[in-house]
């Protein structure tokens, strides 16, 4: 057998594998920041008389901010707590 080329073998296949886990991993971090822009984004038009999206598929209107806990009306009259980061997305 011959050691050499079945070490260099080895070496390439190394190599290979350590670049493709760096391409993953830029790709990965690069998605990772649009998704945290998007919730900034998502956080900042949290108001006050917004309708919102619940991640859950619900639809309602801020009736009022507190901290993580906002009150929304899903109905007339009907009044639930929900965390702030439930909320899927907001419509002006």
């Amino acid at each position: 057998m011959n050691w050499e080329v079945i070490l260099w073998a080895c070496g390439t296949v190394g190599v290979l594998f350590i670049v493709c886990a760096l391409v993953i991993s830029i790709m990965s971090a690069r998605n990772m920041k649009r998704s945290r822009e998007a919730m900034a984004k998502l956080q900042q038009g949290i108001k006050v008389g917004a309708k919102i999206l619940f991640a859950g598929g619900i639809y309602g209107k801020i009736v009022k901010i507190r901290d993580d806990v906002i009150d929304v009306e899903v109905g007339k009259g009907n009044v639930i707590q929900i965390s702030r980061y439930s909320i899927q997305s907001v419509e002006d």
